[in-house]
């Protein structure tokens, strides 16, 4: 990602983790991934299942009712991503301090604590938004699509 970087692939990459911090270098951050991804995950399909509840159900006798589904679609898809972005967010800093620093999860937090106070917690969260929930509205967007297409031609 940086042009100026040295290292030109991934196999250099992989070669200069592995000779400055040893096999377990290679799975630095993977703490912070974990405890990320998962509650990221579960607060976007709830977030999804909640807002697919409160939003008007459509009419299966509708002539749009594939559009009306898909749009409601997209509705809960965005609500779930953004939602399961803002609530990562501070796992997404301190995973990215990790990196920056070469330091582990505690010692990564103490020292963002240390640096912004509590505030790390919503440090660079407008990016964060649209970097997490895009992906994450996506997979669940494509996913019900490919969900009430799939139903669609079973009814056929």
């Amino acid at each position: 990602q940086n042009p100026e970087s040295p290292v030109r692939n991934i196999r250099e990459s992989l070669r200069k983790i592995h000779a400055s911090h040893g096999l377990s270098g290679l799975w630095h951050g993977t703490s912070a991934g974990i405890l990320k991804t998962v509650p990221k995950y579960v607060t976007a399909v709830v977030v999804k299942d909640y807002v697919g509840k409160a939003l008007p159900q459509v009419d299966p006798a509708s002539p749009t009712k594939d559009r009306d589904n898909l749009i409601n679609s997209a509705i809960k898809s965005s609500a779930a991503g953004v939602a399961g972005a803002v609530l990562t967010n501070p796992l997404d800093v301190i995973r990215n301090e990790m990196f920056k620093t070469n330091l582990g999860l505690t010692d990564a937090v103490k020292a963002l604590h240390k640096e912004l106070g509590w505030d790390f917690l919503v440090r660079g969260m407008s990016k964060n938004i649209v970097a997490v929930s895009i992906p994450v509205a996506s997979t669940i967007f494509f996913t019900d699509a490919f969900i009430q297409y799939t139903n669609s031609r079973e009814d056929c």
